[in-house]
């Protein structure tokens, strides 16, 4: 299921030039490129959660804040980058991902965390809302795809 979603994610992105990547709906928002680097850096900081068992150190969160937050912050660490860019900062993340679900046992996936204040999930609802996370944002990259398209072929 993750290789599918992020499948998709890549046959939606891999082909914008940097001015698609870029574009945001009004002059607001979230750019394609912002929501890119927002689901490397969301498997990521999952990787350490998971993983690591931890929660993340500052000099990690200094590099993971703009793209976990989005907004303005995340489209100026995002702005100008070619959709390579985005596409080898997946494939690394992903690759790690996968070498490191093949280091744990089945059972891994059944142990439990806390998962915000009340709640526990296990490692299996956990990865899981990696790659929801992943098709929430690209159902918005394809609104924006969309909205863009429709905008230029309105000029």
């Amino acid at each position: 299921m993750m290789e599918y979603a992020r499948g998709t994610t890549i046959y939606a992105t891999q082909n914008l030039s940097v001015e698609e990547l870029d574009y945001r709906i009004n002059g607001q928002g979230n750019s394609i490129g912002s929501l890119l680097l927002h689901i490397a850096c969301v498997e990521e900081v999952y990787q350490i959660l998971t993983f690591e068992e931890r929660d993340p150190t500052e000099q990690e969160m200094k590099k993971l804040r703009a793209g976990l937050t989005l907004g303005d912050s995340a489209f100026k660490e995002s702005e100008g980058n070619a959709a390579s860019f985005y596409l080898e900062k997946l494939s690394k993340v992903r690759e790690m991902t996968k070498f490191q679900l093949k280091q744990k046992e089945d059972n891994w996936l059944d142990e439990e965390f806390p998962f915000g204040p009340e709640h526990l999930a296990n490692n299996y609802f956990r990865w899981f809302h990696v790659f929801e996370d992943e098709l929430n944002h690209r159902g918005q990259i394809k609104l924006i795809l969309s909205y863009m398209k429709r905008h230029k072929d309105s000029k």
